[in-house]
């Protein structure tokens, strides 16, 4: 059975790149990057989450590419990165070096954007040197650091061992999710996204996850139920902010204030009310708007979108 595709109409249908490469990680394994916007503009770099891909930063990628260079890359297993047996959060801080050396001129730095495992990544990789010399700032979005399988509140359980161990099933599933249905995306929008989605939200974020082949999602499921980053938030010592839907499932607030407690330079914090786990396909003009305000004070060099 053939994959979904995106969705090819509205605002969450993704731009074309300006060119696309394939950059190869520390262990040889290849993956593909889209680059939009014009050269020599400040610079976005974006690392998406658990089953997701480039796509779903299609939002950010159309406003921002109008004064901005943004690179996307779909991490490993995802989209079009072939699946690789290396599925550790080392293999992820790899991944985003390499995409940042690929890119990148070595006096150059870019705002890194994470959501969910994308935000993970970037905690892998906070202590790396490559990723110091290269980040003037970063946004984590609807991510944590610890503890996801036994915070998440995707079914409505009293939290303890038994919620634990049956959100783990649910969520490292090998099944494939097959095709998108109304009942599909009842199921989607109630695990990971708020109550107030519209449908093009909603269609637009199935496809993408709907997308994700059942090899690597699994494999992915393993590493995020034993994460523990929390020694990479003491490292990330760049300007960081942070936000997160209070109607979160996955990722729910209770990891954003433990990462605002303890990052050393967290220049923000926004728990935004009713929205779920898609907090850039939900809340796409603010998501843009704290990434265009990180650029403007952190890099020095950002330009003035015509009529902002």
């Amino acid at each position: 059975m053939s994959r979904p595709a995106h969705v090819t109409s509205g605002p969450y249908a993704p731009p074309a790149p300006a060119r696309e490469l394939t950059v190869r990680s520390a262990d040889g394994a290849r993956l593909h990057v889209e680059v939009h916007g014009p050269e020599g503009a400040p610079v976005v770099v974006l690392a998406h989450g658990w089953t997701c891909s480039t796509a779903f930063w299609a939002a950010q990628i159309r406003d921002l590419s109008a004064d901005h260079r943004v690179v996307a890359y779909d991490q490993r297993g995802h989209g079009r990165s072939p699946a690789s047996p290396a599925c550790t959060t080392e293999a992820l801080a790899d991944d985003l070096e390499a995409v940042l050396a690929a890119i990148l001129a070595p006096d150059e730095k870019a705002v890194v954007v994470g959501h969910s495992m994308g935000g993970m990544t970037v905690l892998a990789a906070a202590a790396r040197p490559r990723f110091r010399a290269h980040t003037a700032a970063v946004l984590l979005c609807s991510t944590g650091s610890t503890r996801l399988v036994a915070e998440a509140l995707v079914l409505p359980m009293r939290a303890g061992r038994v919620r634990t161990w049956l959100t783990g099933r649910v969520l490292g599933s090998r099944a494939p999710l097959g095709p998108i249905t109304p009942v599909s995306l009842r199921i989607l929008k109630y695990a990971t996204m708020g109550a107030g989605s519209t449908p093009a939200m909603v269609e637009a974020c199935a496809r993408v996850v709907h997308g994700c082949r059942s090899a690597p999602r699994h494999a992915w499921s393993r590493v995020l139920a034993a994460l523990n980053l929390e020694s990479g938030i003491g490292e990330l010592t760049v300007p960081t902010e942070v936000l997160v839907g209070t109607a979160d499932r996955l990722t729910p607030p209770v990891h954003t204030r433990a990462l605002v407690a303890a990052l050393p330079h967290c220049v923000g914090s926004t728990e935004l009310p009713g929205l779920g786990h898609m907090t850039p396909v939900e809340a796409p003009e603010l998501v843009t708007g704290k990434i265009r305000a990180l650029v403007t004070t952190y890099t020095g060099n950002a330009q003035v979108k015509e009529g902002a």
